[in-house]
């Protein structure tokens, strides 16, 4: 038996610590789509702040929904 034989029989590979790795780039999307959309809502105050606060609420519920992508990233991560 050669030595690429034994260390081939000898070496298995299992997918441990792949589901943080999938987490960590699922991560990416919803990070970047909240700094954008927080960044957004604070141009939409500073050129019209009268409609402050329906412009919070607006950018309360895109952060909500780009939040959910990241949660749907961990779950998946765990599952697969």
């Amino acid at each position: 038996m050669s030595i690429a034989q034994t260390l081939a029989a000898d070496s298995t590979i299992t997918g441990k610590g792949f589901g943080a790795i999938g987490y960590g780039l699922a991560a990416i999307g919803p990070g970047i789509g909240v700094g954008i959309v927080a960044g957004k809502a604070i141009e939409g105050i500073a050129r019209q702040p009268e409609l402050a606060g329906q412009i919070r609420t607006t950018m309360f519920l895109g952060i909500a929904l780009s939040e959910a992508l990241a949660l749907i990233g961990i779950v998946a991560g765990f599952i697969f």
